[in-house]
């Protein structure tokens, strides 16, 4: 995933009117379309969906937030005050996932701790492009200014940690700090996994993000031009008002939930709504999802990015995940019917 990168909320109030109509349709299903729909625990989903429909200011929404917070039945508040849209562009749909990395790492430089987080410098908020990913790293503009956040051990974690846009750093004495996307350089993302594979390094189907990393590893000096290649540089700010064991701050400012926290292209589906996913592959998923984050990767009705949550066993459950399969929106129902293309009525 790229990152958390166009994770702001702004997103979430200006988004939509890009989407040019050609092609997209809007599907009203019956909730017994919905492959697995019974078999859900639509407790969890209402409780996702609480943490951030406060935030939502259409009326529909707020309506329909006001009823969740008086604690209803879970599956009869989503049967009776919605109805599942599916959304189609054309394009089939993909998933993919996206975890929150935890690096190692201290507040002081030492020998082992000798990769900088930085916060974004003034002057990178000017006019953009910035400096490149190569002179950000190589050169003297960010020395001596007091902007490290924190210092980690391993470039490459750092690499990836920029890539998903916030995570957390474990130091020495246990304790964790969280850290989020904090804005970045101005240059468009170019994948390293495809440039091994245009390189004949390896084959499109072979590359996933650990593949990249043991081969940064064993190869230092081109591992460093490689991940130099990427030109986009992403900076980074502390983040203290998120206890430890709540999930990072998603596009919508809030934490986002592992296993019921979707990011979309919100250009078709509303930020806070909920998402049927009918995910198929080695691990099929059938699961009410929130749609609580973005991607500048995720483009599309039918395109989402799954949380699996924190650390290195969600990081490669995330690295691995690429199925294909159908997310269906459930809209409050007279803005379903209202934007139906096919109506089923």
């Amino acid at each position: 995933m790229i990152g958390r990168a166009a994770a702001a909320f702004s997103l979430f109030l200006t988004v939509a009117t890009a989407v040019a109509a050609q092609d997209v349709t809007h599907t009203v299903l019956d909730f017994e379309d919905l492959s697995g729909w019974a078999e859900d625990d639509h407790d969890k989903a209402l409780e996702a969906f609480l943490l951030t429909c406060p935030d939502l200011e259409d009326p529909d929404w707020r309506a329909l937030c006001g009823l969740a917070q008086q604690q209803p039945d879970a599956t009869d508040f989503f049967r009776l005050f919605f109805r599942p849209v599916l959304i189609e562009d054309g394009r089939k749909a993909l998933f993919t996932g996206y975890f929150e990395p935890e690096l190692s790492g201290s507040l002081s430089a030492s020998a082992r701790y000798r990769y900088p987080l930085y916060r974004k410098p003034p002057e990178a908020a000017g006019e953009l492009p910035w400096l490149t990913r190569r002179e950000i790293e190589a050169g003297v503009a960010m020395q001596g200014r007091g902007l490290e956040i924190v210092w980690v051990d391993d470039p490459v974690e750092k690499f990836f940690l920029q890539i998903q846009g916030s995570g957390r750093v474990t130091l020495p004495d246990g304790r964790k700090i969280r850290v989020g996307y904090g804005g970045a350089n101005g240059h468009e993302y170019r994948s390293v996994g495809a440039e091994l594979v245009r390189r004949g390094i390896y084959q499109a189907h072979q590359v996933s993000a650990q593949v990249i990393k043991n081969w940064v590893r064993r190869n230092p000096v081109a591992g460093k031009e490689l991940l130099w290649h990427n030109p986009s540089y992403v900076f980074f700010r502390r983040i203290d008002s998120v206890p430890a064991h709540m999930g990072p701050l998603g596009a919508m400012n809030r934490s986002v939930t592992a296993g019921r926290t979707i990011a979309v292209d919100p250009a078709y589906v509303p930020l806070g709504a909920p998402v049927w996913i009918e995910k198929e592959g080695a691990d099929p998923i059938r699961r009410l999802m929130i749609a609580q984050d973005t991607g500048s990767a995720i483009k599309g009705a039918q395109r989402a990015d799954i949380f699996i949550g924190t650390g290195d066993a969600a990081g490669r459950i995330a690295g691995r995940l690429r199925d294909p399969g159908r997310m269906v929106v459930l809209l409050p129902i007279q803005r379903a019917y209202a934007t139906a293309t096919e109506p089923n009525l």
